[in-house]
Order: C-alpha cells, then sequence, then structure tokens
C-alpha cells in the first residue's frame, strides 16, 4: 500500500533529482516539433526506471508501469515544450538559477516543471511496483503550444483504454506552494478569428466608385460588439480579442481587401461554438450589407476546448491531499485561467483533472504571467506537485 508516510518520504528523497532535472530540461527549451535533446533525455530517464515505454508521436513518450494486478488505468501527463520567447537573465527579484543555452527560447509557461515532476514521481512509482495495482501511464506530450501532439497521445491512451487522467499546471496566478484541484472549468477554450473582408480598391478622393474593405471590416467589429452583448448568454463570458485589422498603408488609396484577426476564450463548449456562429453571421451579413464578401480563415473555428475538471475525481482528490500535504495547501478554489491548455481535450477519452500549482512567490521572483521573458517557476513548490501525483494514484488503488 502507498501510505501517506511513504509518499512524504520518497517525495523528500526525490526532490534533489527533480530540481535538477527542471534545469536540465530548462536549459534545452525547445519550441514544439524541435524537442529533440528533451526528448533524448526523457528516453534515457525511463530506461533508468527500468519501464518500457512508446513513442507518442516525433519527440513524446509514454512510459508503461504494469503492476499486473487489477487496478485502474491512470494517465499522468506532462508536457515537454518551450516557446520562442528569449528569456531575460534576472526574474522579478534577482538572477534566476538557470538560464536557457538557447537565447531565442525558453520554458516561460513551465512545462519544465511538468516534465520534471511527473519524472520524479515515476522513479517513486516504479520502485514501489509492488505496493500498487492497475496500469500507470507517463505522458511526456510534445507539441502543446501549438497542438501538434495531443492527438497522437490521445489515440495511443484510447487504445490503451485509459480510465482517468491527471495533470499539473504551475500557475503565476496563485500563491506559491498551493495547490487546487477544483471541479468544473479551470482553463478557457480558445477559437481562432481570421477575417478577410474582400471589396474593390481604388482612389481614396472617390470611395464612391469603390467598395471600401476598411469601412466594412470596421463595421463588423461594431455590430458583433453589439451582438455580443445580446446574444451571449448572460453568466457565460466569451472574449472578444480582436487584435489586428489591417487594410491598405496608403492614404489615398482604398484597399482590396482587409483582414481582422483575433481569439475568443471561453468556459462553456456549447456558448464557444455558438460565438463563433454568432461572429460569422455577423460579418457575412455586414458584408452584404457594404457589397464586400467575406472569406473565414481555416483557424476561425474552436481550435481548443476548455479544460473542464471531472466533479467525481475533483472532489475525491480534493479531500485526499489535505491528508498528506500540510495544512492549508490544498486551496478550494482560485479563479478560472483564461490561458487555453490542450490537457482539455483528456476528457473527450476519460475522465481529467487538472491541478493548479501556485508559483507566485515575490522574495524568489517568481510571479511574472506566462509567456513572459521574467516568468519563472519557484523549485520550492516541485514537491508538492509530486506529493499530489503520487496522491492521485494512491486514492484509486485497490
Amino acid at each position: 500500500m502507498l501510505t501517506n508516510e511513504i509518499i512524504r518520504l520518497q517525495a523528500e528523497a526525490q526532490q534533489d533529482y527533480v530540481i535538477e532535472s527542471r534545469r536540465t530540461i530548462h536549459r534545452f527549451a525547445e519550441v514544439s516539433g524541435k524537442e529533440f535533446k528533451t526528448s533524448a533525455f526523457m528516453e534515457e530517464e525511463i530506461k533508468k526506471a527500468g519501464l518500457p515505454y512508446e513513442k507518442a508521436g516525433d519527440t513524446g513518450w509514454i512510459a508503461i508501469l504494469d503492476t499486473g494486478k487489477p487496478g485502474s488505468r491512470i494517465a499522468l501527463r506532462a508536457d515537454i515544450d518551450a516557446l520562442l520567447v528569449p528569456e531575460e537573465p534576472n526574474n522579478l527579484a534577482g538572477p534566476r538559477v538557470v538560464v536557457s543555452d538557447d537565447p531565442h527560447t525558453s520554458h516561460a509557461c513551465g512545462h519544465d516543471a511538468h516534465t520534471a515532476m511527473l519524472l520524479g514521481a515515476m522513479r517513486v512509482l516504479a520502485e514501489q511496483r509492488d505496493n500498487l495495482t492497475g496500469v500507470i501511464y507517463f505522458c511526456f506530450e510534445e507539441g502543446e503550444e501549438d497542438g501538434r501532439g495531443i492527438l497522437a497521445m490521445l489515440n495511443q491512451l484510447s487504445a490503451h483504454g485509459v480510465d482517468v487522467c491527471w495533470g499539473i499546471h504551475v500557475y503565476a496566478g496563485l500563491e506559491s506552494g498551493k495547490i487546487c484541484v477544483s471541479a468544473g472549468p479551470r482553463m478557457a477554450g480558445a477559437a481562432g478569428v481570421g477575417i478577410k473582408v474582400i471589396g474593390r480598391g481604388g482612389h481614396g478622393s472617390r470611395p464612391d466608385m469603390s467598395v471600401n474593405p476598411v469601412f466594412c471590416a470596421a463595421s463588423i467589429l461594431t455590430n458583433t460588439a453589439t451582438a455580443w452583448v445580446n446574444q451571449i448568454t448572460a453568466g457565460r463570458t466569451v472574449t472578444l480579442g480582436v487584435t489586428s485589422i489591417q487594410g491598405g498603408e496608403a492614404p489615398n488609396v482604398i484597399p482590396d481587401t482587409a483582414d481582422i484577426l483575433g481569439s475568443l476564450r471561453f468556459f462553456n463548449d456549447e456558448e464557444g461554438e455558438k460565438a463563433v456562429r454568432i461572429f460569422k453571421n455577423v460579418a457575412e451579413h455586414t458584408a452584404a450589407m457594404n457589397n464586400c464578401q467575406v472569406q473565414f480563415d481555416d483557424r476561425f473555428c474552436v481550435l481548443c476546448a476548455p479544460v473542464i475538471n471531472d466533479e467525481y475525481y475533483s472532489n475525491l482528490i480534493s479531500t485526499a491531499l489535505p491528508e498528506v500535504l500540510p495544512e492549508n495547501v490544498t486551496v478550494s478554489s482560485c479563479e478560472p485561467w483564461y490561458a487555453s491548455e490542450s490537457f482539455s481535450c483528456y476528457r473527450r477519452i476519460c475522465p481529467s483533472v487538472l491541478a493548479h500549482l501556485g508559483i507566485n512567490n515575490p522574495s524568489y521572483g517568481s510571479g511574472a504571467a506566462h509567456h513572459n521573458g521574467f516568468f519563472d517557476v519557484d523549485e520550492g513548490v516541485l514537491s508538492t506537485g509530486v506529493i499530489s501525483t503520487l496522491k492521485f494514484v494512491a486514492m484509486l488503488q485497490k
């Protein structure tokens, strides 16, 4: 049996390993599709743990711990890619403990910490095989930032018949060391916005002899804002994140086309789909009013569903964590995060829970927003992540 005492002792024994692993992966800082050194490092660590494994995509892995005894099939997931974000040598408080080897890339979202925590948990569980039941899948997902790795991972886990999936995301919006496993929406779904408004160009002195796509694009935005107020369901927030409207370059030339770009974020699947339909409907009818046409980019659709924690498993782990973590570490709730995550896709195949692990520590300097050059991870919280992962497995043992 994987007792609370064993969990705490084993997590403490892995602390130096987890920190060193995080720093190694941090130095690699490889972006989606190019996680070659990171992948090779993980493969070696899986081999050292004595586990069979299989490729998941080009650089991702699934290590498999089959106890040979009946029990739950549990997927534990971490993402491995970095970002094309130059890293500042300092965090918010001073020099950081480790810096990316590549001046153009960095782990500015915390995936290095996610991977290191899962490696630490993997080592403990491999050593505790005799105290476990069922099958545990250690999933190292490539390309989370651009979504390239999720389909291969889902296909393979579906074939394995996984019962439940657990993951952790470090979060700069939560006090360092706190962990939240609340049920319901935790991270936003996302839809891309891409509209090309097609008019007819001409001389700026005679707009009546042209069909001005710039005015049409502006009208699309104002009309959409009005539709948002009156058609998006009250209490179901959908953000209207239009970031660019571009048409023409000269002051005396009406262009042939104008482009609108942006994204939408939402916490309800149906409302996200409805928001895309509203936006497209407004665009088409506004274009008709202005004798224009519109073309929609392929990414003008729901790209990523919201992360919604399963109620049963969230309640189970929220009750279990205080048994093994210090008092007041587990928090009952924190505000849902408007960022998006491919972890949302795991609920297509099984119930899933994504924990938010706080890293906001002003004295350490780890409070900068994610995807920011000053972003850093308070390494003091990594053991909390390992303990929480081990406890998730332990509570599902027969």
